[in-house]
């Protein structure tokens, strides 16, 4: 073998660690483009940080809160604004005949109802030629069978490898109850208190246990079929559910519930899967681009 053909060539970074580079070197500002992409400003300065660790280079010099590209990062600008624009023109061409199609998205029950379906009227603002078909599943996913595009569930199962994959936020999960059986349980102890479970996760509570690091005692148990069950039965004052920041954020702002112990990263994370890439259908990129920024603020505000 020749000295040439012996050099492995570099794996090219994703495509969308490159689509935020581009908008990030054409304002050459991470503000800007955080506004552009609908993304939070740290997403994008944790996207470049990752490209410039995996190309072993800096892109960007950091100098009095202002960036400025690098000899590197010019070149790599020119080449990433040139190829994302043929790749964008391609994709227009070839989904135009079905750019009208309704996006079918499944999504687990508890999130559709309670995090997903509330935010919908600003996707449909953002995006008002994108018309979507929620339909309400959890778990394995046959996009054939179920006539689905995408799918946002949790990685608590595994997936086909052929599967495209989109990885939107870490779960956390926190003990909540109303602020009234709170002032209770703190007066008289934790002990008499009683747990609400979910049988579709019935290992939510040792799981926080673990990854807390809290020692709180076992209390009485008490299971339910499905999480939005124990979050009723939460909000009715019949115990401490265990809950998703996603989908209890609202009740937390409201006051309706508090999270004593705060939220604690369970391991698990949500993700959007699809049959084809996501990047291929405006739709589905969009969509995801959407759900992941959403998700980001939530998380900040808890």
């Amino acid at each position: 073998m020749s000295e040439k053909n012996s050099h492995k060539i570099p794996r090219l970074p994703g495509l969308h660690s490159l689509q935020v580079f581009e908008v990030a070197a054409r304002h050459q500002s991470f503000v800007q483009a955080a506004s552009e992409l609908y993304v939070t400003h740290g997403a994008v300065s944790r996207q470049i940080r990752q490209l410039e660790d995996q190309l072993g280079l800096p892109l960007f010099e950091r100098r009095n809160r202002a960036v400025f590209l690098t000899p590197a990062g010019q070149k790599l600008s020119v080449a990433c604004k040139s190829a994302l624009a043929d790749i964008r023109q391609v994709i227009q061409e070839i989904a135009a005949p079905t750019s009208a199609a309704p996006l079918v998205v499944s999504c687990e029950p508890t999130i559709a109802m309670r995090w997903l379906i509330p935010r919908l009227p600003r996707f449909r603002a953002r995006y008002p030629d994108i018309q979507l078909h929620l339909l309400a599943a959890g778990g394995p996913i046959n996009f054939v069978r179920d006539r689905v595009d995408v799918a946002l569930r949790r990685s608590d199962f595994k997936w086909p490898d052929e599967f495209h994959v989109d990885r939107i936020a870490n779960e956390w999960m926190g003990p909540v109850c109303t602020p009234e059986l709170a002032m209770e349980l703190e007066r008289s102890g934790f002990a008499a208190f009683r747990e609400l479970h979910v049988r579709t996760r019935p290992h939510a509570w040792s799981l926080w246990r673990r990854h807390s690091g809290v020692d709180l005692p076992i209390g009485h148990v008490d299971f339910f079929e499905h999480f939005y069950l124990s979050l009723q039965a939460a909000h009715a004052g019949l115990g401490v559910a265990m809950g998703s920041r996603y989908m209890v954020e609202e009740d937390i702002h409201d006051g309706r519930l508090v999270a004593p112990y705060g939220f604690t990263a369970d391991q698990s994370e949500y993700v959007l899967l699809s049959p084809v890439p996501i990047e291929s259908d405006l739709r589905r990129f969009h969509f995801s681009e959407w759900v992941r920024y959403e998700m980001q603020v939530t998380a900040c505000k808890l």
